[in-house]
């Protein structure tokens, strides 16, 4: 309550007063109530109602004794004299004045002491003005956005949106590490301010608040769901390692190195538990951020942890181990390991976790992670992290190596059953490759072989079993030994293949009976080639085999036309043989129809790229192979490769002694001495004995037992080859003969005198061969 005199005049100040304009007595009484009010703001207070002596109630701007304005609800009562003049007037603020003018006060005193920062901006002015501690505090995040020369567009943009659009909006700011601090973030609500007098938009309102640690919370978050995509694409062990570090550097550390055990490096699997400190690690993987120094361990360099040191503690422990600066193990560690003789202040490292690569009970290695100078220090949610991370790093690395423990396995499953060495002869030049599944640890059942026969001759085969895996490999293994036992029957292609279809009726019908999986993994495709140096000619028949490519002398390549058969296991149809004279220099390319198929190309299209690969070919066979490969392949084929290349070599007559005989026994004597003859032509004349002994028996035996015509054939290549030739079908028996029997000793002798004899059947009867070693001379 106040008391004003009739001249308005400040007579009486109250206690209530005092609390509500914070004025003391003293400096109000005596003086006018005009001073009270703000630019003279409602003068009846001071004027008519004064003269006019009435009552008057309204709110009338008052200035505060600190300056501020008080919009106060008042009531001024009139008091009279005995007389009925005006004696004084009385004035009261409405019942809870004070109260409000306090909540008012709290009000501002909470905007100016609030640590969320507040900020508004004016359209008219354009202008923005900051409010409460956070902003005198300095963490006041619109310095960043509206720095000079430096404003963020897109805050701006936002800001005109809420201004245009009158809507509330949300901006997200992280604000940029300094030397001082590291990086925060923040999130900024913005809303319009309108107006009470025209309800327009007058400005934006901001309120920044600090979310950091839920933006952290998100990015870890958003960090390990990447994880799961981007580490383990692949089944390889140090591609796993790299995308870990490649993904947790920078946005979870400044420096992450990776290291594997030894023993685990090299495909062996390490024993359970935890790891012995001493074990001898080798570095997979490692990756910094820029401006972090290198790491002083190489790539692939094996080394110990020193005792004691975080990766040390942390592989003997199956612990993540989180230490800083304050531990004095870690600060020895980074003078004496990490950074070599360098002190750790030189690699500005603060933090460190270190966590232990476990999968399936087994340590296989540890991860370090590193945060240098500009990063906040590793916290417990960070450890949760990093062990997640380390652990999904670990089942994929785990992965990785049995995967590759299984290939190895099926790979030397598979190679072991294919030939390592071709034996040596004179009739082709041969080279292969065999490459495996490029995914996968199933290995498949292409095969090729190439089988030395009688008469200089060579057999050349390429095979592929339906199916991968273990099956496909073993069902490989048997067709390859057939192949070779029916080969040294020396059957004719289509013969041979018939019996091959065979067996693998039998081995599918087998597989029936017994219940076994996958039954017809056991069907195959084969092609079966047989070659004569002599008479340059090759027969060949296909089982459901892609055909093989010619490449002439001159240049031209062709794909040969053959009779294709069914596909071995399908039974009852017959193998037609196609013959076709090569020259000399011929080289023919036989293959499985990975090669071909490879890039989705139809039959015709690939046939046409392999022709026009062997048009490139060089002297070298091996380079030949190679150029093939490179033009027809994939980087990582999808299925397996078998091909073989055999470049035919010639026997020409100065090698080759033929002779047609008469079915006499007189004639026995004559062969003997042709073939002497020939010997000594040859400069074999050491060999003459035991080539004449063999003609004697051989031809003899034709002429006794055989029908006519006879033949005799000498052939001198690396062996000396001695062929006996008649019409009969009937083969010889070696057998012992009893002591009073006349005969049965020569074939026997023969045997003894040779370093192997056979025979072989032809169309017009059988062929009975032997073979001598060459003198040592080498003449």
């Amino acid at each position: 309550m106040a008391i004003i005199s009739v001249g308005g005049t400040v007579t009486a100040w109250s206690e209530g007063a005092r609390k509500l304009l914070g004025y003391r007595p003293p400096e109000v009484v005596g003086h006018p109530v005009s001073d009270l009010l703000i630019n003279g703001e409602h003068p009846e207070v001071a004027g008519s109602c004064l003269i006019e002596a009435r009552e008057w109630s309204g709110t009338a701007a008052v200035r505060h004794r600190d300056g501020h304005r008080v919009d106060l609800p008042l009531r001024l009562h009139p008091t009279f004299c005995d007389d009925e003049t005006t004696q004084a007037f009385v004035v009261t603020a409405a019942a809870g004045a004070g109260e409000a003018e306090s909540d008012r006060r709290m009000v501002e005193w909470a905007f100016a002491q609030s640590s969320v920062a507040l900020s508004t901006y004016s359209t008219t002015s354009r202008s923005w003005q900051g409010q409460g501690q956070a902003a005198e505090a300095g963490s006041w995040p619109y310095a960043d956005l509206l720095g000079a020369g430096r404003s963020d567009e897109a805050f701006l943009r936002c800001v005109r949106q809420v201004a245009e659009e009158a809507r509330p909006s949300r901006y997200e700011h992280l604000a940029p590490a300094t030397s001082s601090a590291h990086r925060r973030a923040w999130t900024i609500e913005m809303w319009p301010v309108r107006s009470p007098d025209t309800g327009q938009v007058a400005g934006v309102g901001a309120a920044a608040f600090d979310s950091t640690e839920q933006v952290a919370a998100r990015q870890r978050l958003a960090l390990l769901n990447e994880a799961g995509s981007r580490i383990g694409t692949t089944l390889n062990v140090r591609r796993t390692v790299q995308e870990l570090a490649q993904l947790a550097v920078p946005r979870f550390a400044d420096s992450v190195s990776v290291d594997l055990l030894d023993s685990v490096t090299r495909g062996k699997e390490p024993p359970p538990g935890p790891a012995d400190a001493a074990v001898l690690l080798r570095r997979v993987a490692h990756q910094t951020a820029g401006g972090v120094s290198a790491a002083d361990t190489e790539i692939g360099e094996a080394d110990s942890c020193p005792p004691r040191s975080p990766p040390a503690r942390a592989l003997t422990s199956g612990r993540t181990v989180l230490c800083g600066t304050d531990d004095p193990d870690f600060t020895r560690w980074l003078a004496a390991g990490v950074g070599g003789s360098d002190p750790a202040a030189d690699h500005g490292f603060h933090s460190l976790m270190a966590t232990p690569l476990r999968a399936r009970g087994l340590t296989l290695g540890v991860v370090v992670f590193a945060r240098a100078e500009g990063s906040k220090p590793y916290e417990q949610d960070d450890l949760l992290l990093a062990e997640e991370l380390a652990s999904r790093a670990a089942g994929s690395v785990d992965n990785a190596c049995r995967f590759s423990r299984e290939r190895a396995n099926a790979l030397t499953l598979q190679r072991s059953l294919l030939p390592r060495h071709f034996p040596k002869q004179a009739a082709v030049e041969v080279a292969h490759r065999y490459l495996p599944i490029g995914r996968g640890a199933e290995v498949g059942g292409d095969w090729f072989d190439v089988v030395p026969l009688s008469g200089t001759r060579v057999a050349l085969v390429v095979g592929d079993v339906v199916g991968h895996g273990i099956h496909a490999s073993a069902a490989m293994g048997r067709l390859r030994t057939a192949v070779r036992t029916l080969a040294g029957v020396d059957l004719p292609p289509d013969e041979l293949l018939t019996h091959l279809d065979e067996l693998v009726t039998h081995l599918t019908s087998d597989n029936d009976v017994r219940n076994e999986p996958d039954p017809g993994q056991i069907g195959a495709t084969c092609l079966y080639a047989v070659y004569d140096p002599v008479s340059r000619i090759c027969t060949m028949a296909s089982a459901g085999h892609v055909p093989p490519v010619v490449l002439f002398p001159d240049g031209t390549a062709r794909v040969v036309q053959l009779t294709p058969g069914p596909i071995l296991g399908v039974g009852g149809l017959p193998f037609e043989p196609t013959e076709l004279e090569l020259p000399e220099g011929s080289l023919l390319s036989l293959y499985t129809d990975g090669l071909i198929e490879a890039r989705g190309h139809d039959l015709g299209a690939g046939l046409e790229r392999l022709c026009g690969a062997l048009a490139s070919a060089e002297p070298s066979l091996d380079v030949t192979c190679d150029i093939i490969l490179r033009a027809l392949l994939p980087e990582s084929p999808a299925d397996d490769v078998a091909l073989l290349l055999a470049r035919t070599r010639a026997l020409h007559t100065d090698q080759v002694a033929a002779w047609s005989l008469p079915s006499d026994p007189a004639i026995v004597a004559d062969a003997r001495a042709q073939a002497s003859r020939q010997l000594a032509t040859w400069g074999l004349t050491d060999a003459a004995s035991i080539t004449e002994l063999v003609v004697s028996e051989l031809v003899t035996n034709a002429i006794r037992y055989g029908d006519a015509p006879i033949g005799l054939r000498l052939i001198r290549d690396r062996t000396l080859i001695c062929e006996v030739s008649d019409a009969s079908s009937t083969s010889p028996h070696l057998r012992r003969a009893r002591t009073y029997d006349e005969g049965g000793r020569g074939l026997h002798m023969v045997t003894q005198l040779t370093e192997g004899w056979g025979t072989r059947h032809t169309p017009t009867g059988k062929t009975i061969w032997t073979e001598q070693r060459l003198p040592a001379d080498g003449s």
